[in-house]
């Protein structure tokens, strides 16, 4: 197969940031994908409807002319999130989830929830109202090893709140063990999981490949072999639960190639190249559209995309580096050939 068309595929999980950073990174994810789910954790985090409205302005008027493009826009939940405020991004139509990060788990998580118990009323009316829970689902216990947060999240944290909120909907973000695989699969159909496509191609020796990756850290952290043939396994499983989630997250080089850099890996440049060769590897093109294009429309209850795009085998070399405002960033495979090209 040397050409592949499929619909227009969505990202339910996009990290855009803001201002002249944000200009330098919109236009990758907007000329392949028709939707993303944009993350809000700003400085400071998005956590009201009006806030996320005047996100969305600042997104659409950096977005070039000639691209068309939607953002979903997300709430940061905190401990003081109000069903009040909940009620408020439901009735704007423009806000499709709220996101929970544990305080402290990932970049710009600080103003997190400390307590989940402090969140019910939040959750009881986002089950009401049909509004998902996007799930950043890694322990923050300094007791845990890193390579075992997400696992004691979903024992602790997360059965426990799909025990309490049986008709929520949630969405566990950037799964990468075969225990979050699983757990979705026998849970019900409220529950689903994206998938990143530096999770499919990378376990944890490419943090160490010739010396300190910097540009291959982020959270949750690369996991064993194991864990990454659990991932692909599922993402090309045709199980709708599983669907795209980029979690592209920009940093500048100097933020991460220093003694205590940022988690994050610009995927955008060259995502949906990146999906399809894991997809490839595994000998499952033919799932790429439905888990890129399909499962995760149908689980947020979005219509398909009714156009296409096109992907051809051509192989294409990678820059070693980005603009990203006034700095530049590193992004994946900088330097390095992919074999399949957005036409």
């Amino acid at each position: 197969m040397d050409r592949l068309s499929i619909a227009r595929p969505d990202d339910w999980h996009l990290h855009l940031r803001d201002g002249a950073e944000m200009a330098g990174v919109l236009a990758d994810s907007a000329r392949q994908f028709a939707r993303a789910v944009v993350m809000p954790n700003l400085k400071p985090p998005v956590r009201t409807t009006q806030q996320a409205l005047h996100y969305r302005e600042r997104i659409l008027a950096e977005l070039p002319a000639d691209l068309s493009f939607e953002p979903l826009m997300t709430l940061y939940l905190t401990d003081d999130t109000s069903a009040e405020e909940i009620a408020r991004a439901k009735l704007s139509g423009r806000v499709h989830g709220v996101k929970l990060y544990p305080a402290g788990a990932t970049t710009h998580s600080d103003a997190g929830v400390t307590r989940i118990s402090r969140c019910f009323a939040a959750l009881e009316k986002m089950e009401q109202l049909g509004l998902p829970l996007l799930i950043h689902g890694e322990t923050t216990d300094p007791a845990v090893d890193v390579f075992d947060r997400e696992k004691a999240f979903i024992e602790e944290i997360l059965g426990p709140i799909v025990d309490r909120f049986a008709g929520l909907k949630i969405v566990l973000e950037h799964i990468t063990t075969r225990d979050a695989v699983q757990y979705v699969e026998v849970t019900g159909p409220n529950v689903g999981a994206t998938i990143t496509a530096h999770h499919l191609l990378l376990n944890r020796n490419a943090l160490f490949l010739g010396g300190l990756r910097p540009h291959h850290f982020c959270l949750p952290v690369l996991k064993r072999e194991e864990h990454r043939e659990a991932l692909v396994e599922a993402a090309t499983s045709g199980n709708p639960k599983f669907f795209l989630g980029t979690d592209s997250a920009p940093h500048s080089r100097a933020t991460k190639e220093t003694a205590c850099g940022c988690a994050g890996i610009y995927t955008a440049h060259a995502a949906i190249e990146l999906y399809a060769a894991a997809f490839e590897e595994a000998g499952a093109l033919d799932r790429l559209e439905g888990f890129a294009s399909h499962h995760g429309a149908d689980f947020y209850g979005l219509p398909r995309n009714q156009d296409s795009i096109t992907l051809q085998r051509e192989k294409w070399a990678v820059p070693a580096t980005l603009r990203y405002g006034k700095e530049e960033l590193v992004p994946l495979r900088a330097g390095e050939t992919i074999a399949w090209k957005l036409a």
